[in-house]
């Protein structure tokens, strides 16, 4: 018998197009122009793929080794500040850097760069619709 986590909360692919869109109108209102998007291939490129329709950003780069300023950095999740950390540090100018994400996690503290569509209810781990088999994968070893 598989057992699963109970604190978890499951996002439909209707719940993304509309996060989506909330987050695209947040960063439309920066009224900054992005050259490209950046992201990183597990947790960002569903979410950067979709942020590029509705923003009209051709290029998306994926798990680049250099970050230009003018390049829209997407995320699932701001959660632990870990990725942050570790993409700003390869940002050409971090002054002029967005960190955009679904969601972000309540209570913590926020960098200035980010902005993000939701924060979460607590400290539910988020089930995306591209990640269910993956966390039950996990789960099923953490048993």
């Amino acid at each position: 018998m598989l057992l699963v986590k109970t604190n978890y909360q499951s996002i439909s692919w209707n719940d993304i197009e509309r996060l989506s869109k909330l987050l695209s109108k947040k960063i439309l209102a920066l009224s900054k122009d992005f050259s490209s998007i950046s992201t990183i291939s597990r947790g960002g490129l569903i979410p950067a793929r979709l942020l590029s329709d509705h923003m009209g950003i051709d290029k998306i780069f994926v798990n680049p080794k250099k970050i230009p300023s003018d390049s829209l950095f997407v995320d699932d999740i701001y959660d632990s500040g870990y990725t942050f950390k570790k993409i700003i540090a390869k940002v050409n100018d971090p002054s002029n850097f967005i960190y955009a994400t679904i969601f972000a996690r309540r209570g913590k503290i926020y960098p200035k760069q980010l902005v993000y569509a939701e924060k979460t209810k607590d400290d539910q781990y988020i089930i995306y619709p591209w990640d269910k088999l993956e966390y039950l994968r996990t789960m099923k070893f953490k048993l």
